[in-house]
């Protein structure tokens, strides 16, 4: 997997037809931090910031998880949600 096509699925989820349910798009957004961070390098948010919890919890389901794998499953679900929403 290459870096170009990594780069290319990024831009291509922007530009969906339709916004993607919030469970898909925890799924883009925690595969797209690992293949970029790794894993998780900060405090779970506060008890009040939901979204900031429920975006933190789905990047650190994937712990341990290789950039290159992550990548992988990143752009696999873009092409995924480009088969279902459009683009």
């Amino acid at each position: 997997m290459s870096e170009a096509a990594f780069q290319k699925a990024a831009e291509e989820v922007k530009q969906l037809k339709s916004q993607p349910t919030d469970q898909e798009m925890l799924d883009v957004y925690s595969h797209y931090k690992q293949a970029t961070v790794g894993d998780v390098n900060t405090d779970r948010p506060g008890m009040l910031d939901f979204k900031g919890k429920a975006k933190w919890d789905a990047w650190n389901s994937l712990k341990g998880m290789s950039k290159e794998d992550a990548m992988k499953a990143y752009i696999a679900k873009v092409e995924e949600l480009k088969g279902k929403y459009g683009i």
